[in-house]
């Protein structure tokens, strides 16, 4: 079924426990956040909005190897000072929770995790990266139809696999996934890539996102503890959270390193500090 509509559900993969145990890791995380003023990166996915914020941003493109902070929009002023409390306004920290924080290196490297590779035929996989996003209560902003493969380029293409978690029940009214069934088999329709060193902004898209016909699109509710795979090539997106409930996941990328290579234009790079790390141990 994965190989067929791209996605799949598989509910309770993780208990209760693990996925509390992420929530007070990641609460203690965010109370010893020091996020210097310059450093305030409102995310969004939003194409020109993401040149703006993200390609100008050293703060976003060198976060790879490091555990770093970016916030819903509209909740800095003009100056980055808070508008509302710092724990509400958060998006998501990146990119590399998987390596630095052992709660979550540990999920990451799970047995059920790494045996759930094994089933899927991957050979030789790597963590590329990691997120921890919150889709915070009444602002949790949309996340509109994307490829994650625009993001993480590989040749050939198919070498990409997300790993989503939900650490609390995604429903239709907090911001669930959304699906196109099937369409991991079009190729890749945009792609972002760094710009030449010194040329602001530090990335550009190459291609555009095709007008996706909404009606195509199938939601994904998916409970606490439940793990969605999903190809690096499918369409998805989420809806803005309008509802008082948050909808926080935690989720990772692989890629199958073996006779894959990675693009050197992906704004994320492995690092001599960090290369890849091997989802087997």
């Amino acid at each position: 079924q994965f190989h067929e509509d791209g996605f799949l559900v598989l509910e309770h993969f993780f208990t209760a426990e693990e996925c509390d145990s992420m929530r007070s890791q990641i609460q203690r995380i965010v109370e010893e956040m020091e996020v210097p003023m310059h450093c305030r990166t409102q995310f969004s996915t939003r194409e020109d909005e993401q040149l703006q914020a993200q390609g100008s941003s050293d703060y976003f493109l060198t976060s790879g190897d490091k555990i770093r902070f970016f916030f819903e929009k509209g909740v800095l002023d003009e100056k980055g000072n808070f508008l509302v409390p710092k724990e509400r306004s958060i998006s998501k920290i990146g990119h590399a929770l998987h390596a630095h924080d052992p709660v979550f290196k540990q999920i990451t490297h799970s047995p059920k995790v790494q045996e759930l590779g094994r089933k899927l035929g991957l050979e030789r996989p790597v963590v590329v990266q990691s997120m921890y996003i919150f889709k915070q209560p009444g602002i949790g902003g949309e996340v509109t139809p994307h490829q994650d493969a625009t993001f993480l380029h590989t040749e050939p293409l198919g070498r990409v696999l997300g790993f989503w978690i939900a650490l609390e029940d995604a429903r239709l009214e907090n911001g669930c996934l959304w699906f196109i069934p099937g369409s991991h088999t079009a190729g890749v329709s945009r792609r972002m890539v760094r710009a030449p060193p010194g040329t602001l902004p530090c990335v550009r898209f190459v291609g555009s996102e095709p007008a996706y016909d909404d009606s195509r699109f199938v939601p994904l509710p998916t409970g606490k503890g439940g793990l969605i795979l999903i190809h690096g090539e499918v369409v998805h997106k989420s809806d803005l959270n309008s509802s008082e409930f948050s909808r926080q996941v935690f989720t990772f990328h692989v890629m199958e390193a073996k006779g894959t290579s990675w693009s050197k234009e992906n704004w994320l790079q492995p690092t001599p500090e960090l290369p890849f790390p091997s989802l087997y141990t």
